[in-house]
């Protein structure tokens, strides 16, 4: 999975551009889906029941939430400790100490693999994906095991089933108005699959405001962000080329009842491609009644995992769809406080990082239903770095992000004295109440890669840095009618996405005229292509410290290849593969790549599951 950035608009995809370029020969596209075989990944959820994280989870567990199965799939070092920060000025905070018990599963296989899947229509293997092993999160045709509670695992003293768990031992909760405050963290090097089992902690720390400082007026309004976020769902840009968010604040409304033909016209695509364990007039008969009584349904775990992959599947401006079935899905569906959103989605980036090998990973929160909202996650990336804006119109840091910044600032963050360059910014969630709270990204699950050159020593002196997990937050995930509003996902980076977009554009961090006055270029002239030649020697930086560094991340010239071999296999599996040219062309040495000359199918807005637009900034955000 990698991500990329185009295009310099923000209105709807245009068209494939009128080259005079014809198709490949025997480019014939076909409707019909060739079935993939396998067995099930996960037996369906009674009517009633809800969704769990694991087939195997009772509803009586999800009730009392005093165990949840997490399928994470990463590593996780256990038992989870708490990581402690110091709360700035005027913010109110609570304790929280979470400790997890952790078995993990014997290390998995390292190292690339071209195997085909069983009949030949599996994905090559993601180059970074280990092995897999039997996890709820496996590609589908492979066999899956229910994660169960750790046998011997001993309940902390202390604690009653709901209640969480008490703090470590000879720890203390600070008293009222402390200065300190403790995030829970899943985390750990390594490459096992873990079986983890998670207790809900008593309390959460939360970051908000405290009243009457820097919390915005009933009237009040705060500047509309200045970027649409959308595109590619594993992209890490999402403003250049997206779609703008439609009229209004339409992910404010009351949630409308899953239509009945959408929800069967997505099952029978399930029943296509794989071979659940339940017949599908069995199935159809449950989805139905279910409908029919509370106005949604609940989703098996093999369908969570086929719809989500089959989204990544249908997104047109993804350049890497080959890996598609090894994307990794945490079912954290019973999850919709943003409490717990925040301290999963923490978790979600310590389970991708993975010390630098990164995992496409998906962590999918509850889902709206009819008169009750899911959550919300107003970032569109977990990691984004501040806008600072200062008095001369200039401003500090990224003015991608200036907009959010004030945003949050007018919420109660404080900014960071003095403001920097790469200031991390603190997550904005909405719960189902329609209430939004802030909440800061501990350090530690921030991994970063220190910018320098193969070169020129000047340049790890300029102080760059850029992070390594490009997680998308904003954009709601649709299943068969069932929409999820808080469904982060990451890939990993394309070498252009940072150094030729994040880092070059005049509207982002606008380095090149300081790389090539340093690099001693004539920048009098475009002529004389100096933008060309400093892009170039930032991208080589960019490449040389992700690389230096051990971090996942794919070069354009290879990703491009990649993506010719999974139009190929869409195609000979019958299969439609729309794309847009705009997004899947780089942003440099367009022409030098297959991906430049051809044409693609155009995208289809109708096609599911898919990612929607994103969710913007609303005018003011009550405090919770």
């Amino acid at each position: 999975m990698t991500t990329v950035e185009h295009g310099k608009n923000s209105h709807p995809a245009p068209a494939a551009p009128k080259r005079p370029v014809d198709r490949p020969p025997g480019f014939r596209p076909s409707p019909t889906p060739r079935p993939m075989t396998g067995p099930p990944l996960g037996a369906p959820s009674g009517p009633g029941q809800g969704p769990g994280p694991v087939s195997g989870e009772s509803g009586a567990e999800r009730s009392g939430r005093s165990v949840s199965m997490v399928p994470l799939v990463g590593p996780v070092e256990g038992p989870v400790q708490a990581t402690t920060a110091v709360a700035r000025p005027g913010v109110e905070t609570t304790t929280v100490v979470d400790r997890s018990r952790v078995r993990q599963a014997p290390p998995r296989e390292q190292g690339p693999s071209r195997e085909q899947g069983p009949g030949g229509s599996g994905p090559l293997r993601d180059p970074q994906a280990p092995a897999e092993r039997a996890t709820v999160a496996t590609p589908l045709p492979e066999r899956t095991t229910v994660a169960t509670p750790v046998p011997g695992t001993a309940q902390a003293p202390g604690t009653t089933p709901g209640s969480g768990t008490t703090p470590a031992p000879g720890s203390q909760r600070p008293a009222a108005g402390s200065r300190e405050h403790v995030l829970n963290r899943v985390d750990g090097p390594g490459a096992a699959t873990a079986v983890v089992r998670v207790a809900p902690p008593a309390e959460y720390r939360t970051a908000r405001p405290v009243e009457g400082r820097g919390a915005p007026s009933a009237g009040s309004r705060t500047a509309p962000p200045a970027e649409a976020t959308g595109g590619c769902p594993v992209t890490g840009h999402g403003r250049s080329g997206g779609h703008p968010p439609p009229p209004g604040v339409a992910d404010e409304r009351d949630p409308a009842p899953v239509d009945p033909a959408v929800a069967e016209e997505f099952l029978r695509q399930v029943y296509a491609e794989t071979e659940p364990g339940v017949p599908l007039p069995e199935r159809l008969r449950q989805v139905r009644a279910e409908i029919d009584r509370v106005g949604t349904y609940t989703h098996t775990t093999h369908e969570l995992v086929f719809g989500t992959r089959v989204a990544w599947r249908n997104s047109a401006r993804c350049i890497g769809r080959l890996y598609w079935q090894s994307l990794q899905v945490r079912d954290l569906r019973h999850l919709n406080d943003p409490a717990d959103i925040a301290q999963e989605s923490v978790g979600h980036l310590r389970a991708a990082t993975r010390g630098g090998k990164i995992r496409s990973t998906m962590t999918v929160f509850a889902p709206d239903a009819p008169g009750r909202p899911g959550p919300r996650i107003r970032n569109d990336q977990l990691v984004r770095y501040a806008g600072h804006r200062n008095p001369d119109g200039t401003v500090t840091g990224d003015p991608g992000q200036a907009d959010f910044t004030d945003h949050v600032v007018g919420m109660g963050w404080p900014r960071p004295q003095p403001a920097g360059r790469f200031d991390v910014l603190p997550l904005l969630i909405t719960g189902p109440d329609g209430r939004s709270r802030l909440f800061d990204v501990p350090p530690d699950a921030v991994h970063e890669v220190p910018l320098r050159h193969p070169e020129h020593p000047w340049f790890a002196r300029l102080g760059l840095r850029w992070h390594s997990v490009p997680a998308i937050s904003n954009m709601p995930l649709e299943i068969g009618g069932v929409v999820y509003p808080a469904a982060p996902f990451n890939g990993w980076y394309l070498d252009t996405e940072v150094g030729a977009r994040n880092l070059a554009d005049t509207d982002r961090y606008d380095l090149l005229p300081e790389i090539a006055k340093r690099l001693g270029l004539d920048t009098r002239s475009v002529r004389t292509m100096w933008r060309d030649r400093a892009m170039v020697e930032l991208v080589r930086a960019v490449t040389y410290s992700f690389d230096a560094d051990g971090v996942t991340m794919a070069d354009h010239h290879s990703e491009a290849e990649r993506f010719m071999t999974f139009l190929a296999k869409e195609e000979a599996a019958g299969r439609r593969c729309p794309a847009d040219w705009s997004w899947i062309v780089p942003p440099m040495s367009g022409s030098q790549t297959p991906v430049f000359h051809r044409y693609y199918d155009e995208p289809d807005p109708d096609l599911r599951p898919a990612f929607l637009e994103p969710h913007g900034l609303r005018p003011r955000d009550d405090q919770g």
